[in-house]
């Protein structure tokens, strides 16, 4: 059984760091392309962040572009987010997701491309 357990989230002051960690149960993690993503209450899910199967290839959404580094240890099976100069706006609900294989690169940022899902933390940042 696939999973995905996402850990981390909290409460945090505007301009704060908080650091997300995503735990794979996934037999294919090693090959497959990573993301994070988030919804904020009445907003779609959002790319936030990709690292391809090797970790050479990051992407990041140009709304957390500098501020969210993304990373992965394929030896633990695991994928952290680690967020710094937080502000309201990043308020949401983050989602671990997996199962894109490493030669759909291009389709990192479609969460319909996507066949693993956690089950979300939430991140609440107060101004």
């Amino acid at each position: 059984q696939v999973q995905l357990v996402e850990s981390g989230g909290g409460s945090v002051e505007a301009g704060g760091s908080l650091s997300l960690s995503c735990a794979a149960s996934i037999r294919t993690f090693s090959s497959d392309t990573m993301g994070w993503f988030r919804q904020a209450p009445g907003r779609e899910r959002e790319f936030v962040a990709a690292i391809n199967y090797d970790g050479g290839l990051k992407d990041y959404a140009d709304s957390v572009k500098g501020r969210f580094t993304v990373s992965r240890d394929n030896a633990k099976k695991t994928v952290a987010l680690q967020m710094s100069s937080l502000k309201p706006e990043d308020t949401a609900v983050y989602y671990c997701s997996g199962g894109l294989h490493m030669f759909d690169w291009i389709s990192r940022r479609a969460p319909s491309k996507y066949t693993d899902w956690g089950q979300g933390t939430q991140v609440t940042v107060s101004s």
